[in-house]
């Protein structure tokens, strides 16, 4: 229904700062919801002023909407701008609590995964870029926990330990956020949840990344599998990886990392930061459906009789401890991403497309935010005196991180530029990192001995033992497995109603240039697109899940 009404006014009404609506209830009819997507004002001076809603009006309240010029609490000096601002934020913190939040496209290349899953190459390359691209870390010295030997090992034409990993050609996967985990019991029968150490090597001419020494759960009565056991020894010590791979990756790398993280910044966002804020119109895209896909995963996922709960290893009280085992680890450095690059020391890895197409990312998203905020804020000063803006981080140090200092979170902005780099954070982590690690579940984990939800059966203790029977044993039961998959393919798949990164069918900025960087924004978006596109025809399995064009604006699935 579109509403279209001319009143001119007797005299001119100036430069308007805010206007107000509300739905009256008519006799007889009822009070129907009301979406009001924007309102434009033509003055007798021949300026138009634009007023962005995209709001829900459901009641007969008065709602108080401001002009699109955005503007910080500073810089907004009229009396009775400042009080709708602070009543606007009075009544979204009765909405929106925060209190402890952390702890609390499928393609055929699936039939992919289905050929090559036993191949050690390809359980290698995994860790690079398949949905958890974020633990694998150079070893320059073995951990103290992980007995190798030098005679143990085959290093591919190699010379020795020692100087592979002084070259930097040796790898390490870590999983000691699932150590000591009490596994679930599922259909009454125990199950297994594993907390490895992966040692990987890159081949001498650069091309594969091979694993060359597994212990499934570091301990002295532990035996440590290497690529020349029997070849069921070998693979049952791999897909044991591939289960406690799926568990971290689910519950660390994805839940937490992504949709809860995405929550802390949305709900510290509708509490602190009003409408007409230059940083809420910045990032409002970035949280479209966050909140109601959260409470959907509450309700669905790992409530006591959600998927994760059911049919998981790590369901129950092991997805709690896990969870905090992971927020006690998790650093700001992490989330960003060439801090994270350089931190696990991977800059030279070859086929590291997750790392290549990310860091291109994350350079767009920072060029567009450091543009748009630095039109706002001219100096440092401006940022430290924003205190909605401090308010904002505020929030997010002390009730998302549990003002935990060692997280590296910032508790005040002092900076410009630490205030663009946090906010190309958010930005990241809310449409490019969870497109990373959300959109290809299916496609690696469609085929289950690849990502096996739970283990039924324990880790063998010695070697030789192993056979074919015993590896289907292993597995997850059928029941399992098919709620499994069902999932993966739902959490995988595109939404109906789709926006891209930097596409913004709502139009909150009006000023030129936040409206020009829009336009380069978007402009660098499309050439990394045909660079991606490009680069995967000659890719035997293409890395699509960093394609602009494929990634979603927000946490919304």
């Amino acid at each position: 229904l579109l509403l279209w009404c001319s009143r001119p006014a007797p005299v001119s009404l100036g430069k308007l700062v805010l206007i107000e609506l509300e739905k009256m209830k008519r006799p007889l009819l009822p009070l129907l919801p009301w979406f009001v997507e924007k309102v434009e004002v033509d003055s007798l001076e021949n300026d138009t002023f634009k007023f962005p809603i995209y709001h829900w009006i459901v009641d007969e309240e008065i709602h108080r909407f401001r002009e699109c010029t955005a503007l910080t609490v500073v810089q907004d000096d009229h009396p009775l701008a400042k009080y709708t601002r602070q009543m606007e934020l009075q009544e979204r913190r009765k909405q929106y609590c925060l209190s402890g939040i952390l702890v609390t496209k499928c393609v055929a290349f699936s039939e992919y995964v289905q050929k090559h899953w036993r191949e050690d190459a390809f359980f290698g390359y995994q860790f690079l870029n398949g949905v958890n691209p974020m633990m694998i870390q150079r070893c320059s010295k073995l951990p103290s926990n992980f007995p190798v030997t030098e005679n143990m090992l085959y290093l591919h034409g190699a010379r020795s330990l020692e100087e592979e990993m002084q070259k930097g050609n040796i790898f390490l996967c870590d999983y000691k956020t699932l150590d000591g985990v009490k596994a679930n019991v599922i259909h009454d029968e125990q199950q297994y949840l594993v907390a490895p150490l992966v040692l990987l090597h890159q081949t001498p001419d650069g091309k594969l990344l091979k694993p060359i020494a597994i212990q499934q759960t570091p301990g002295e009565d532990n035996p440590i599998f290497l690529p020349s056991d029997s070849e069921y020894d070998w693979l049952l010590a791999k897909t044991f990886v591939r289960s406690a791979y799926f568990n971290e990756h689910e519950l660390n790398i994805h839940l937490l990392c992504t949709h809860l993280l995405a929550e802390v910044f949305t709900v510290a966002l509708l509490r602190n930061v009003p409408m007409v804020h230059p940083l809420y119109k910045l990032l409002i895209p970035h949280t479209r459906y966050t909140l109601q896909i959260n409470l959907l995963a509450r309700e669905k996922l790992i409530s006591e009789d959600g998927f994760f709960t059911l049919f998981t290893s790590s369901g129950g009280a092991g997805m709690v401890n896990i969870l905090q085992n992971s927020l006690s680890c998790l650093k700001y450095s992490s989330l960003c991403l060439p801090d994270d690059i350089t931190e696990r020391g991977v800059q030279s890895v070859p086929n590291y497309y997750y790392r290549d197409d990310g860091l291109r990312l994350w350079g767009i998203i920072h060029r567009f935010v450091n543009g748009v905020l630095r039109f706002y804020y001219k100096n440092d000063t401006e940022v430290e005196d924003d205190s909605e803006l401090q308010n904002w981080i505020k929030d997010i140090y002390e009730e998302g991180f549990l003002s935990n200092q060692n997280t590296g979170i910032p508790q005040h902005f002092h900076s410009l530029s630490e205030l663009v780099k946090f906010t190309t954070m958010v930005i990241f982590t809310c449409s490019a990192q969870h497109a990373a690690v959300n959109s290809g579940q299916f496609d690696y984990g469609g085929w289950m001995p690849n990502a096996p939800t739970t283990l039924q059966l324990p880790p063998p203790t010695k070697k030789e033992t192993a056979t074919e029977e015993t590896l289907l044993n292993t597995l997850p039961d059928i029941s399992t497995t098919v709620h499994g998959m069902a999932v993966l393919y739902l959490l995988s798949k595109q939404s109906t109603d789709f926006v891209a990164l930097g596409q913004y069918p709502n139009e909150r900025f009006c000023e030129e240039v936040p409206c020009r960087l829009i336009k380069y924004f978007q402009s660098e978006l499309e050439d990394m697109h045909v660079h991606v596109k490009q680069r995967n025809k000659d890719l035997p399995l293409p890395y699509l899940y960093l394609d602009p064009k494929q990634m979603e604006n927000s946490v919304s699935l």
